[in-house]
């Protein structure tokens, strides 16, 4: 099993900023691909930005220029830069991890419990 802890969510005016972190641990041979997603109260979830072992990134065309993400292989953990928030990025946070467990085993996605952004004055 894997586990993913998401930290750093919490209440920020539009303009602000906040960082959020995510470390995966458990039975992890490799990580392919770590990224964030969010979900708005009666919306779907939806991609915000991925990056690959490689380093590869993909962003949200709305979060381009103001969210950086970043990870630190050494402790299977994930980041998530924010600036320049708007009120209508308030969300819950999930980090979403594609592990394999052994060498030759499949892969498999994980998700964290999700961490509360809010941005309101």
């Amino acid at each position: 099993q894997v586990q993913l802890v998401e930290s750093g969510g919490g209440l920020v005016q539009p303009g602000g900023s906040l960082r959020l972190s995510c470390a995966a641990s458990g039975s992890i041979f490799s990580i392919s691909v770590m990224g964030w997603y969010r979900q708005a109260p009666g919306k779907q979830r939806e991609l915000v930005a991925t990056i690959t072992s490689g380093g590869s990134t993909r962003y949200s065309d709305s979060e381009k220029g103001r969210f950086t993400i970043s990870k630190d292989n050494a402790k299977n953990t994930v980041y998530l830069q924010m600036d320049s928030l708007k009120p209508e990025e308030t969300a819950v946070y999930y980090c979403n991890a594609r592990v394999r467990a052994t060498m030759n085993g499949p892969t498999q996605s994980y998700w964290g419990q999700g961490t509360q952004v809010t941005v309101s004055s």
